[in-house]
């Protein structure tokens, strides 16, 4: 989309995924006014469902200030969007974005890579609701690893491991396995009957799974299968760090909720790689409109 006529007074970074939406509020010069959040913004739900979240968010962060067509003609978007690799929904989403004076769109892992290095050469792996790497390298080429989606893929993501401890609890149920710990909190927390459980999975989505995620961790030191999940999730990111980076020369960050709660659990090779990031994916993508240069280098992680 292009730039209106009308000048340019704020410039708004957008981080959306499959939980949730976070927006970074500044002005053209760079100042930060405010921050908002709201419901997923990831393009597979749909493209209206997006917009309305994301409009939620920017509205949170304005403030008593409206969101209306004038302010909208006013405003630099850039976007860092779960699912803006495919190319339908990127489509779908253009075709109902509302007019604004400028509007960038990459997806989620390329705006927090931006962010991470300040556009500088680097690797970050990102494990929240999902999960993707993404490198950037010194001729500003970036290359993404996983992030295929949670029906598929999204390995040590949230959605990931809830749709594993589901499926122990299925298994539990039906007495394939043995009901340990982690299969009796999912029961707890879905159903206790076949008839509950399936019931649960026909109208759960990508957020409703990654909100057992946590049970897989709080259940580790008494279930083993919760354990060897775990150390399924740590394989699997392990896996997303060496594809990215064979070679093992670029600084790397770790980012997500579950990527921090897995990076102690790295081989110390890998963890001696990690750095701190100089910034994050709503960072990321106001920097795809040149706003709120990010000069703070990454410093060695604790």
């Amino acid at each position: 989309m292009s730039p209106t006529a009308t000048p340019l007074r704020y410039a708004i970074g957008v981080d959306g995924g499959g939980t949730g939406t976070r927006v970074r509020l500044c002005r053209i010069d760079g100042q930060v006014l405010g921050e908002g959040q709201a419901g997923p913004s990831a393009l597979g739900q749909g493209a209206l469902a997006a917009w309305q979240n994301i409009e939620v968010a920017i509205q949170q962060a304005l403030g008593p200030t409206t969101l209306n067509e004038g302010i909208r003609a006013e405003c630099a978007l850039g976007l860092g969007l779960s699912g803006a690799e495919n190319p339908g929904w990127v489509a779908d989403f253009q075709a109902n974005a509302p007019r604004w004076g400028q509007l960038r769109l990459v997806s989620d892992g390329e705006a927090a890579v931006l962010g991470a290095f300040a556009g500088q050469p680097g690797a970050i792996v990102s494990v929240g609701t999902g999960s993707v790497g993404v490198v950037r390298s010194a001729e500003g080429r970036s290359t993404v690893v996983g992030g295929w989606g949670w029906l598929l893929g999204d390995e040590a993501g949230g959605a990931w491991l809830g749709c594993k401890a589901m499926r122990l609890a299925q298994h539990a149920s039906d007495g394939r396995e043995p009901t340990g710990a982690l299969a009796q909190a999912v029961s707890q927390a879905c159903g206790a009957t076949r008839h509950a459980l399936l019931d649960w999975c026909a109208t759960s989505g990508q957020a409703e799974f990654a909100a057992l995620a946590p049970l897989v961790f709080a259940h580790e030191a008494a279930d083993p299968a919760a354990a060897a999940l775990l150390q399924r999730a740590v394989q699997a990111v392990e896996h997303i760090i060496v594809t990215l980076d064979p070679t093992g020369r670029l600084p790397l960050v770790m980012a997500g909720s579950i990527g921090l709660r897995l990076m102690p659990r790295l081989r110390a090779e890998l963890r001696a790689r990690c750095v701190r990031a100089a910034g994050d994916a709503c960072d990321g993508a106001l920097h795809l409109l040149g706003v709120v240069p990010l000069t703070v280098p990454p410093s060695p992680a604790a």
